[in-house]
């Protein structure tokens, strides 16, 4: 799997926990060159230290703030002089019945969910067409292919991912640019502890009990990078096998 990873320069965003975190672990045991980006800089820091990362290689940065997410991808272009992979990984799932009227955790997901990976998109796209190579990963869910009650905004913002992917699958096939969507089913990460709604809440608990561990999203990204250049993985779609929905 190394064989097309070694060397790349992957930029991760919510690299500092969860997902994001045993991706970056796997990506860098396999040689990649990392730059990680995400909120909470003491935890980046760590990781970096533990990864034997280059101390510019981690940057405290918000996904809801465009310069910000720019400035995460220029400083892989400042440390490397290129981006080969960005994961838009930064997600929020503050899933609630519509009743309830939680607008404020509607645009918090709007803004991380849709516009964290715009901005993303944004960041990378005119490096990797000047490159005329790289690969753009999106991280959507399986609630982007099935909603359910409670999930209604959270599902919406995740479809709303991989739609955004597939047009962008469409319009970079000149540059020779890949692009993948990830959905994932349960894995244990933090992600549940934004749920504020107590009824929705301990429903995902009981969804939770069978969740995969972070390492499966990892391996599942480290297959899509590792293909050769001709193979573009467009979309993968997992979940624990017990998972009914």
């Amino acid at each position: 799997m190394s064989k097309n990873i070694k060397s790349k320069v992957i930029v991760i965003t919510g690299a500092s926990s969860g997902l994001g975190e045993e991706t970056a672990r796997l990506l860098a045991g396999l040689g990649a060159n990392l730059v990680l980006g995400a909120r909470r800089i003491d935890k980046l820091e760590k990781l970096a230290i533990d990864l034997k990362l280059d101390s510019r290689a981690v940057l405290k940065m918000d996904v809801t703030q465009r310069v910000q997410v720019q400035a995460l991808v220029d400083r892989a272009i400042e440390i490397y002089g290129r981006i080969d992979v960005i994961i838009n990984n930064a997600g929020l799932m503050p899933s609630s019945m519509l009743d309830k009227l939680k607008v404020d955790e509607w645009d918090s997901m709007i803004d991380v969910n849709i516009k964290g990976v715009l901005y993303g998109i944004a960041a990378a796209l005119p490096y990797m067409q000047k490159q005329k190579s790289g690969q753009i990963i999106n991280v959507s869910s399986v609630a982007g292919h099935k909603v359910g009650p409670g999930g209604a905004v959270y599902a919406g913002t995740k479809w709303a991912v991989r739609a955004i992917s597939e047009g962008l699958r469409q319009e970079v096939k000149p540059w020779n640019i890949r692009t993948t969507i990830v959905s994932p089913g349960a894995i244990a990460t933090e992600l549940t502890n934004t749920i504020t709604d107590e009824d929705i809440a301990k429903g995902m608990a009981k969804t939770y009990e069978s969740a995969l561990s972070a390492s499966s999203f990892a391996n599942v990204v480290a297959f899509a990078i590792s293909q050769p250049q001709e193979i573009d993985i467009n979309e993968i779609v997992f979940r624990p096998t017990v998972q009914s929905y």
